[in-house]
């Protein structure tokens, strides 16, 4: 079921542009990542999603329901978190939720218990907040967004200033929202190697633009293809090189090896032909594409080299 639908959506403040012509769409269970650099436009695209800025062009559907023509049907669907949550530190966790679920009527009052288990904050819930570590206070955020159950969630940058433990925590609920929920996410982030772990696809935004859309399968597929970047790790790297080089192929040299792209069954004549000339090899590792590497190529228009 698709939960959200961005369709040629243009942002201009000032006669500045700040987003021109997205378009991204968000289906239940899914996890989508917004990924760019700082000032690309995520921010600014999940606060017209909320409906706290305004459209210049294009149109915003959650559920089906238009954010600018039927704003009310709209918000009963997404849940979100801008930044860092808001919460009374000299009240329980519980207490603000009490608070916020008033908001949203009798039926988010009695969803109290059920998104402070979903959250899995049950321990905790009803000491103050100010006795929180981040990680907490952001799933005390999670409930807050989650108490009127919307299908939708929208995060902003919500792992920023958690510690690794934190952010694996804040990962593994939103993966298990997704999966025996059924909630669709869509997350903005510019950390390239949390998106790789948690989504499913991932929209690329720089300087306003959508400028790649990748399914995180594609990276795993690329792990089956015939020809594939591998890494020789040897005794006598400069020899290697040199060899690779006079045979004509587009080599890399690094303190970890000599990389370069070529196909697995050829990789058996080559070792044997390396031993042959009293080089030891260590290892040929092939290497898995990253996320990272595919952004920087993506953003800057060049082919990253294996450091």
């Amino acid at each position: 079921m698709e939960l959200l639908r961005i369709e040629g959506v243009t942002k201009t403040i000032k006669k500045r542009t700040i987003l021109d012509d997205i378009s991204m769409t968000v289906n239940s269970g899914e996890i989508v990542g917004f990924l760019g650099p700082n000032g690309a436009g995520k921010t600014t695209t999940i606060k017209m999603i909320m409906g706290l800025f305004s459209i210049t062009k294009g149109n915003i559907y959650v559920c089906g329901h238009d954010v600018r023509t039927d704003f009310e049907n709209a918000m009963k669907n997404v849940g979100g978190i801008i930044e860092n949550p808001d919460l009374y530190k000299r009240m329980t966790g519980r207490d603000n939720l009490k608070y916020f679920a008033a908001m949203h009527g009798k039926e988010a009052v009695a969803n109290i218990g059920t998104a402070v288990n979903m959250v899995k904050m049950s321990e905790r819930i009803d000491d103050k907040v100010k006795s929180y570590s981040l990680g907490m206070r952001q799933r005390v955020g999670l409930a807050q967004a989650l108490l009127h159950m919307p299908p939708l969630l929208v995060l902003d940058e919500p792992t920023n200033g958690l510690d690794p433990i934190g952010i694996k925590e804040f990962r593994d609920l939103l993966k298990d929202l997704a999966k025996n929920s059924g909630v669709g996410v869509f997350i903005s982030s510019h950390l390239l190697s949390e998106m790789e772990q948690i989504c499913t696809r991932i929209y690329i935004v720089d300087n306003g633009v959508i400028i790649g859309e990748k399914s995180i399968d594609e990276l795993q597929d690329q792990e089956g293809d015939d020809i594939q970047q591998y890494v020789f790790i040897t005794d006598s790297n400069e020899a290697v090189y040199k060899y690779f080089k006079d045979l004509g192929t587009n080599c890399d040299i690094s303190p970890n090896g000599v990389s370069l792209i070529m196909k697995m069954d050829e990789i058996p004549e080559i070792t044997k032909t390396l031993v042959g000339m009293g080089i030891g090899i260590y290892a040929v590792n092939r290497q898995h594409r990253t996320l990272e590497q595919d952004f920087i190529s993506i953003t800057t228009g060049t082919k990253t080299q294996i450091q």
